[in-house]
Parts: structure tokens; sequence; C-alpha cells
């Protein structure tokens, strides 16, 4: 048999040496959806023509796929995924409005969410080193403009008696602040941060579509975007050679405190409206990272003329605000009295300089959009020049002229409001003219008639389209790109080199350049190319060393040490009232059924309406036991106003959303998740037909009872030990005294104690039941009753435990002032030492101490809210200069 060849070895067909990988160029271009025509699509890099076909992709995106290759064109899906993830495990929100929860005692909505994800789409905007020349200098150059204006306008106001500008559009701006008029910031600098929305037309050009000047949002969330984006694309990044970030923060910093009257020893602090505003999460975000205090309006006090934070050791110096907080909110003493954002004495404090606020007061009026046609003649009047960088057109219907001209074509433009909504003027959003009815049209013509100075016509343009990775395609969506300038404190200004870009939710929308995060828009990083060098600076935080951690120390604030204090009180009273609705409805049912005496109604009755279980108005239990019934079980929901257990619960969870940068997310989740559950559960169960089972009542508050026990366990537990825990202590343990001094007290007054319905009773409202059965089985005298629910220094809930645990945490926590401590602790209630054999038999001794333990606990209190947060005790002592 002769030799087999080589070929005849196998039957299959020869495999190639080496598979060829799928060229990520050829992919990127076969995945890209036509863009509309007539708009600049960024992938391509140039407008779309009708009847030609779309171009290639342009130089930039042909390098930004090269460099992660084919594998990484594979695993887009997967990075989109791994963003949506980091976006989760961040916390990266944008609160909506409609969203939010109604405040204890309201209506609404229930259960809804008070933020949303932050929208971060995967493929970043891509900006060459020329073209950003050009928007850098453009940007630069108005914002010294906007600079000079806001010096002449509160100066010597020029620009209105030359007419440049129009006095009826500046003064009638109820952001234009009078009581800044003649104020001279250090530095002679007003503006500190602007922030300029740009688009790129079909011309190929970018072009303003509007300003912020007064509070801009967006740096926070520059730097998510950026931490997570670049993290999924490091070739890109380190090829493309994309300019950092961190060194214009570092900067913007270093010249604010420069302009203090501190100089480098200045406190910086970032003054946010709260948790509830939209941007909240990009606030607490920055202020990390630049390492300066995020306040509230509340946690600030003006004293002669200088600004100062409240903290829980003293009052401490504030040189330089940062502001989210916008005009007219910001001083409730010149401004607008109801505000509860800003600082009362804020405005005087920055005109006499012990303050830099940047923004300065006043700067909200720059951003109408009426004045965008005056601006090329302002500039040539204040900086001799000619600005650069275009903006789209716009007409003020203010001028007669202009609005006479215009009213026959007004369906071609977008009708916009020149003012924001005020006591004076209003607002709205912006209107397409060309999407009315011909009867619209006719209607917003009148409306215009009517008031012309309240309305701006802007011209309507073809923004630019970004691609957007969606469902293994890309897709063109209109984009909008945001970028900051930042003053170098001398005149000059540094434009960030990235920005914000905002991206249509949708293909292709009809509506123009009016990108909202709002509304449902999403967000992209930005970056900006360099030919040069990458600047290698960071502001992450460097490894600590064991010096650095030696002297660590994190500043709690009144605000916050206020909020944990009631978050101990709310959750100790939350508990207390479930506990307290429980026993009261299972004894009333008892009593009705004959199972219980008659005389425990009235102890009921009293205890319930002392711990605000039913109103005042309520029907006493002894004339009419279902409609007492009827109105504890109303009682028991939020939206009754009364502060029973669905009011503890809501009060609550607003403590835990004011603190949610202390609060691990699983705490907040569980608080949460608590006061929804119960009043859906609740409802549920009293919205039935006919009348509501008991039982069933009785288990949603056992479930709270439950899900309280596991919110206190995580306070105890997980909370580190300083002095915010201890003031949630303190709460907790002034809440348990007086609520348990006052029951005991209620029942020995009434001298139904001792019977057998009294002592269970007792027992179970001090949760001590199963302790006294194991100790003194069923004898039914008071002094082993009093010696568990008074003396017993080892039962978490005895007063005597409580009194001792409240003592010990107070002194820690006024460990800077232990005489002040040792005065207030020395009159604190100690029951170890009343007397038991006493008690035991002289109730009305028992009643007195009970009384007097209680009104203590409040006592405290108040002494705590004046020493810690309102600072009205020894202040003169706290204030240093």
């Amino acid at each position: 048999m002769s030799e087999l060849t080589p070929s005849q070895w196998s039957l299959l067909p020869d495999e190639p040496e080496e598979a060829l990988e799928p060229d990520p160029l050829a992919q990127a271009l076969s995945a890209a959806l036509r863009s509309r025509d007539g708009h600049f699509y960024e992938l391509t890099g140039q407008v779309n023509r009708p009847g030609e076909p779309q171009g290639g992709l342009a130089g930039r995106w042909r390098r930004f796929f090269a460099a992660g290759g084919a594998a990484g064109w594979q695993e887009l899906s997967a990075k989109a995924l791994r963003v949506q993830r980091r976006v989760l495990e961040d916390g990266a929100s944008y609160n909506v409005h409609s969203d939010a929860p109604p405040l204890p005692g309201q209506g609404g909505r229930d259960g809804a969410p008070l933020a949303r994800h932050w929208p971060l789409e995967l493929l970043p905007m891509l900006i060459e080193p020329e073209e950003w020349r050009g928007i850098e200098a453009g940007i630069a150059q108005r914002a010294r403009l906007l600079n000079a204006v806001m010096a002449d306008t509160y100066g010597e106001r020029r620009l209105l008696q030359q007419g440049l500008l129009p006095a009826s559009l500046v003064l009638a701006h109820p952001q234009y602040l009078r009581a800044m008029h003649g104020s001279h910031p250090a530095g002679g600098v007003h503006l500190h941060m602007l922030a300029f929305d740009l688009t790129r037309c079909a011309d190929g050009h970018w072009w303003v579509v509007g300003q912020r000047t007064q509070a801009p949002s967006g740096l926070g969330y520059v730097l998510e975007n950026r931490l997570i984006i670049a993290q999924q694309f490091p070739e890109a990044f380190r090829q493309m050679a994309v300019q950092r970030l961190a060194a214009s923060y570092r900067d913007f910093i270093q010249v604010l405190t420069k302009l203090s009257p501190a100089g480098e020893r200045s406190r910086v602090a970032l003054l946010t409206p709260g948790p509830r505003n939209e941007t909240y999460f990009e606030q607490a975000f920055l202020a990390r990272y630049l390492g300066i205090t995020l306040v509230e309006g509340a946690d600030l006090t003006v004293r002669a003329d200088k600004v100062y934070l409240k903290t829980l050791a003293s009052l401490e110096r504030v040189h330089v605000l940062l502001r989210r907080v916008d005009d007219t909110w910001l001083d409730p003493l010149e401004l607008r009295p109801e505000s509860i954002l800003g600082v009362p004495g804020l405005l005087q404090a920055a005109r006499a300089g012990e303050v830099v606020i940047a923004n300065m007061p006043g700067a909200g009026w720059l951003e109408s959009p009426g004045l965008s046609a005056f601006w090329p003649g302002v500039a040539e009047s204040l900086l001799g020049q000619t600005l650069t960088l275009p903006a789209i057109q716009s007409w003020w219907c203010g001028e007669e002229s202009a609005w006479r001209t215009l009213r026959p074509r007004l369906a071609e433009f977008i009708v916009v409001p020149t003012f924001s909504a005020s006591s004076t003027t209003r607002g709205f959003s912006p209107i397409v003219a060309a999407e009315l009815t011909d009867e619209q049209l006719w209607q917003l013509s009148a409306r215009i008639d009517a008031d012309p100075t309240a309305y701006t016509l802007q011209a309507r343009i073809k923004p630019t389209k970004q691609p957007v990775w969606t469902r293994g395609a890309l897709e063109p969506r209109v984009a909008v790109l945001r970028v900051f300038a930042m003053t170098d404190g001398q005149g000059g200004w540094t434009v960030l080199p990235g920005g914000l870009a905002r991206v249509a939710p949708r293909r292709d929308p009809l509506a123009d350049a009016w990108l909202s995060i709002q509304r449902g828009s999403l967000s992209a990083d930005t970056w900006v190319m360099t030919d040069g060098e990458v600047d290698a600076t960071t502001l992450l935080p460097q490894p600590l060393q064991a010096a650095d951690l030696a002297q660590v120390h994190w500043t709690v604030t009144s605000r916050a040490a206020e909020n944990l204090f009631w978050l101990g009180r709310y959750t100790e009273r939350a508990e207390n009232s479930a506990r307290l609705a429980r026993h009261v409805i299972e004894a009333s049912v008892m009593v009705r059924r004959g199972a219980m005496p008659a005389p425990m109604l009235p102890l009921l009755d009293a205890l319930a309406r002392r711990h605000g279980l039913v109103d005042a108005e309520a029907p006493r239990v002894a004339d009419n036991p279902g409609g007492f019934e009827r109105a504890l079980l109303t009682a028991l929901l939020p939206a009754s106003g009364i502060t029973s257990v669905g009011w503890n619960l809501r009060a609550l969870q607003g403590c835990a959303q004011a603190l949610r940068e202390r609060l691990s997310s699983e705490a907040w989740r569980l608080i949460h998740e608590t006061a929804a559950q119960f009043e859906q559960h609740l409802r549920a169960v009293l919205d039935r037909p006919g009348p509501a089972p008991m039982t069933d009542v009785l288990n949603v508050l056992a479930r709270a009872d439950t899900h309280l026990a596991a919110i206190t366990g995580a306070q105890t537990d997980r909370m580190t030990r300083d002095d915010g825990w201890r003031l949630l202590s303190i709460g907790r343990q002034i809440e348990r005294l007086s609520f348990h001094a006052e029951v005991l007290a209620e029942a020995f007054e009434r001298d139904l104690a001792l019977t057998e319905d009294g002592f269970v009773l007792l027992l179970g409202v001090f949760d001590s039941t199963i302790t006294y059965r194991a100790q003194f089985q069923a004898r039914r005298e008071a002094a082993p009753l009093l010696h568990l629910l008074v003396h017993d220094t080892d039962n978490p809930r005895s007063l005597a435990w409580v009194a001792r645990t409240l003592r010990d945490r107070f002194v820690k926590l006024a460990r800077h002032d232990p005489g002040w401590a040792a005065d207030i602790a020395a009159g604190l209630p100690a029951p170890e030492t009343w007397p038991l054999a006493e008690l035991a038999v002289s109730g009305p001794k028992l009643v007195e101490y009970l009384r007097r333990a209680a009104a203590q606990a409040g006592e405290l209190s108040s002494l705590i809210s004046q020493r810690y947060f309102a600072h009205v005790i020894g202040a003169e002592q706290r204030v240093w200069q």
C-alpha cells in the first residue's frame, strides 16, 4: 500500500493562517445613520446636501475609532452598559421638580423618585485644536465684554445714557438689583465664571445660542462625565492628546482666594439651594473635588458685615462664596423676604468687601435673549472690537419698529421670554411658531401686541448633529455645547478646555437648540484636543499619610447637625407612635369586646392626644368609641396633617433627604421605602369598602415597627461616631426619655399602672415584656416594675439607661466648653438616684419626678438648638476676627 500524501491527510479545507479582523472604520461608516439634510454632522465633518450621499468619517472620528481597533468597536454596547453602571454607583443624578414627594402633611403623588439618573451618552463630542482656539478667543472676548457691562451698569451707566442698551430692558429686569448699584467688588471683578451655550450651524462655524451669568451650572457634571468616559476609551484619550481639566479648576479656586480679603487663608464655600435643586449632585460633587465646603443659606450668618459658617465647634469665617442660588433669593433682608435659600445681610457683606461672591449678585439680567442684538454695538463702545464669535439673530419686540416689521413673518421665528419669571414678569417655554395653527398664531400675535417687552424673536437655525450609540447604530442627534470661562482676576479670562454637551433624546427632533436635561436630553463628554503638551495636573485625592490621618477632622455644619438631631428624634418618635398606635388600637378593640375594663379608655384617649395620634377635635373615646377609632385610623396617613405615624415617617424621610451626603445609599433607601410602603399598604387597607379590618391595620403598623428597628440598627452600627452622630443619638434619647416618662406618669397618675391591662400596656410601650417575665415572672407589683422601667441601667429602654446615655453623649459633644456642659449636665435627670422604696408607695411623688424629667429633656433640646444650631448662646466667645 502506498503512503498517503499530505494533501490526503484531511478532507477539510485548509484554515487561513490568520483570521482577518473587521475594520472598525468600515464598521463605523456602515453603522452611521444618515443625518437630516442641512445640518452639520460632527461624525462626517460636513453638511448633508439633498440628493448627495453622506460623506465619510471626519478625521477626528477616524482617529477615535482606529484607536480602539476592532475589539473596541465590538465592545461599544458593553461600554455603554458600564457607563450606566458607573452612573448608578456614583449616585449621579438630576433632580426633576415634578417628581419631588410632597412635604409632610401635604397631598400629592407619593413614592415618586426625586432624582433621575444622570443621562450620560457613551460617545464624546470631539473638537480639533484649531477650531477650539477660535472658540476660546471668542468666549474670552465675550466674557470681558460682560464684565465691563456689569461694571458700567452698576457704576456710571454710560451705556444706558447713550442708548446702547435700552433702560426699559435693563432696569425692568427682575434680576437687575438696585441694591448693588455703586458696589465695588474686589479687583473690579463682577463676574468670575460664565457659561455659554454654542452650536455649530450649517456654515460650519460655532454660534452662541445663550449665556448663563448669575449661577452657571454644569462644572460638576463636566468632571463626572470626564472621569467616566475617559476610562472607557483610554487609548483614544491618550492618542488624541485630549487636554485635561484639573488645572483650570485649580487656577479658578486660587484666583478666588487671591481676590478675597484673607488671601491664601481664605475659606471658600459653595452655596447650594439644597437637595431639591436640579443639580444638587453636581454641586456636592464639585465641592468635594475642589476641597471646599458645601453650605446652604441656613448654614451661614452675617455679623458685623462678615459671613460666618455655623459649625458645632464655633462660628468660622467664610471669605468666598461660589454660589448656585439665583440673584433674587440671595438675601431675604433686601430682596425676597420669603426666601429661605439666602442669608440675611449677605448683600451688605458683599458691598462692604468682606466676602467675594462668585458671581456678584445682580448678574442675572445679562442672560436675557432680548439683549443679544445689542451686544455688537456695546462691544464696539466698551472694547473697541468686533465680536468674533457670532450669536443667533434675535429681535426684542419692545423695539416697536422691529416688532412691526417682523409681525407678518412671526411663523419664521422662535418666541422666547425676554425676562425670567418673577412677581412682575412672566416666563414661558420657547414657542416654535411654525408648529402653531393659524388660530394659535393669531392669538400669540395678540399677546405680543398687548405686552411686547416680554417677548423676543429668535431666528430658527439648524443645530449641529452629534453621533449617539444606540441599538448597534450611530444616530445623529441635535447637540448644544456649554463651555465655561473663568476669570484670572486681572481682567483676563481662561476657557475650560472641555465642556458639557447636551444631546437630544430622539433622532432629528423638530425643535431647535433649546435642549434641556430637565426635559429629557442626554449629556456627553467633550474632548478638546491639543497640539501642545497635555497638562498633567490632577486634583484627585492623593494617598493619605499617617500624619494626615492624625489631624483629619470633618466639619459638621449647624444645618447638618440640626438635621441629624431631628433624624434621631423623628426615628424614635415614629417608632414610639407606631408602637403606641398598636397598643391603643388593640386596647380599644378589647374594651369594645368587654375584655378590658372601661377605665382604660380615658388613659388611651389621653395618650393618643398627648402623642399626636389624633387631633384635639377628635371625639372622646368614652363618648364615641367608633368616631375616635376612625379619627385614629385617618390620622395614621401623612396627608391628614396630624403628627401621627405617617407624618413622622415623612418627616424622617425629609431629614434623610437633607443628609444624603452623610447617609449610605442603603440607609437612605431603607428610610424612603419604609415611608412609602407604610402609606401604600395602609391606603390599600383603609380604601377597602366597609369598616377597616383592624388585624390588617395592626400588621401594617408591625411591619413599620420592624423597618424602624432596622433603621435604628443602621444608625447604631453603621455611622461614624463623630459629633454629628452624637447629636443624632442625643435626639433619640431626648425623645425616648420624654415619651417614656410621660406615658409612665399618665398611667400612675390615673392609678392604672398596676392593673392587669395597665401593666401589660406599660411593658409593651417600653418594649420590655419579655425581660420582665424572665426576671419577675407574673408578679404585678410596683417595685419590680419601676426597677425595670426606671432604675435598671442594663435595660436600654429604662429611664436610667436613657438618661445616663444622654448625659454621657452630651458631655462629649460639648467637650470644647466643659464648664457650660457640666452646668447643663448637672440639671439633667438621674433616675437611678430616685428612691425606689419611696416611689413604689407614693404615686404622686413618682409622677412629680417623671413630669420633671420630661420637662428637663425638652429644656435640653432648646439649649442645644440655641447653642449649636442658632448660635445665640455664647456667640461673642465664638467669633474670631
